[in-house]
């Protein structure tokens, strides 16, 4: 996998671009003490694709539920198969339930 970072600093005027190539099994040093700003552009690659930032203070989900499994941006996450997240006002809880797709019945 290819990943760019471009960062800016606009009370030094400079202009940082990395690009690097990565695997899962491999992790970035954050760049947040450089660059505030890094913080939430951090958070939101590891919530969405998966990649690690070593040093990050605060790196957790910010989009998805802290339950959820997986990636939803990379090319091998499953468009099926998973759960359902919802609120039940009966239970007064969020429940998971698996996914139920009307458009896959059979016709004859």
């Amino acid at each position: 996998m290819k990943f760019f970072y471009n960062c800016f600093s606009i009370k030094y005027n400079y202009r940082l671009r990395i690009k690097t190539i990565l695997n899962e099994l491999f992790a970035l040093i954050s760049l947040n003490k450089l660059f505030l700003s890094s913080s939430w552009w951090e958070r939101e690659v590891w919530d969405m694709f998966g990649i690690f930032f070593s040093e990050h203070a605060r790196l957790r989900r910010i989009l998805t539920d802290y339950g959820f499994i997986g990636y939803p941006l990379r090319k091998d996450f499953p468009n099926v198969g998973f759960y359902e997240v919802r609120y039940s006002e009966s239970q007064q809880k969020v429940i998971y339930e698996p996914l139920e797709f009307s458009c896959y019945t059979r016709f004859s």
